[in-house]
């Protein structure tokens, strides 16, 4: 497994990354267990969760995955230093009331109080790394590709939220901080506040990045790299469409798409189009399109760490794989032919 810096931090993480918000959800705590068991085997020190999980998000399961992590950590005593464990903070949300109380800013109160919550569902007593899971303000994220500016929109000031960081970190309580869902100029001025006023550095930026959603290379890979502030990327296979299987009938009903019909960013078509070329190239080729397609990912010089989900442990095997394989000439410039015809088809 190869191993990369986290910004400018001291840790160094695994290129590919265990992402659980199927857990509580899709997995229950026993294969959340084995998962977590084989990713640690495999060499991926690097989890993510967040305190909304499992997704899809109800009340039902707020905040089961980071139990089920806990219970995992609470079963193997004395590999908690084995882990590099993230987690998030909501942003605002109208639809999660049931989350904090539906107070969902970035106030010195709302992180303490979800750092403090994820913190007992974790059992543990520090987070490696603390991420604002999206931002107070409107961007064009989750499936926008454009920005709608909005003039009387307010948001807590960044010096504020990077203030609250310091002292978290000084506490011992979070050893980095990143961003997620974040935009160019947010990336940039959260480092600005942090040189102007000797605060903590955003280490990582996680947004969704994908053969079938390129945007973070217009204006974020240049500042992911002159800021030393990588891409942990999610939904590297457009949650599950670019292995093919809702192309070729070969999806059970309890596949995501199929069991969650409402989700519809990677499929439609902009989408099927697109990723009916990209398993195709991957095919002629001998490969199997998932794995070229994290391959993809992991090829990219401005990434930190490729954030997989499996359902079971053979999808889980066959993503760490992917680790070890390198692209031809070939194989590459068959993909940027296909992007040049088929540009974001899912932003």
């Amino acid at each position: 497994m190869e191993f990369r810096r986290l910004g400018r931090t001291d840790i160094n993480v695994s290129l590919i990354c265990l992402g659980t918000m199927t857990f509580g959800e899709q997995n229950s705590e026993a294969e959340g267990h084995q998962q977590m068991d084989m990713a640690l085997e495999r060499g991926v020190n690097f989890w993510d969760t967040a305190e909304m999980y499992a997704v899809p998000p109800r009340a039902e399961t707020y905040g089961a995955t980071e139990r089920i992590i806990g219970s995992w950590f609470r079963r193997n005593p004395g590999k908690r230093d084995k882990v590099v464990l993230a987690s998030k903070i909501a942003g605002p949300d109208e639809r999660l009331t049931y989350v904090r109380g539906g107070k969902l800013d970035f106030s010195r109160a709302s992180i303490r109080a979800a750092l403090d919550e994820s913190l007992r569902r974790l059992g543990t007593d520090y987070i490696d790394l603390y991420q604002l899971h999206w931002t107070e303000r409107s961007t064009n994220s989750f499936g926008r590709l454009g920005y709608e500016h909005k003039t009387e929109e307010t948001f807590t000031p960044f010096a504020e939220v990077l203030a609250v960081f310091a002292d978290e970190i000084k506490a011992g309580r979070i050893r980095a901080i990143g961003l997620s869902n974040e935009s160019a100029w947010g990336t940039t001025r959260w480092m600005a506040e942090s040189e102007r006023l000797g605060l903590p550095r955003m280490a990582s930026i996680q947004n969704a990045y994908s053969l079938l959603n390129r945007s973070f290379e217009v204006g974020l890979a240049e500042v992911a790299h002159r800021e030393n502030c990588g891409l942990l990327a999610y939904s590297p296979l457009g949650m599950g469409a670019l292995t093919g299987k809702y192309l070729d009938g070969s999806a059970s009903p309890a596949d995501r798409l199929n069991r969650y019909p409402h989700f519809k960013r990677y499929r439609g078509p902009h989408a099927d189009p697109s990723t009916a070329k990209y398993v195709a190239l991957a095919r002629s080729h001998g490969l199997d399109p998932a794995q070229m397609a994290l391959a993809f990912v992991n090829s990219r010089p401005f990434v930190t760490s490729n954030i997989i989900g499996a359902t079971n442990l053979a999808q889980l095997g066959r993503n760490i794989d992917s680790a070890d394989i390198r692209l031809s000439a070939e194989v590459v410039n068959g993909i940027e032919a296909i992007h040049k015809e088929h540009t974001y088809p899912c932003p």
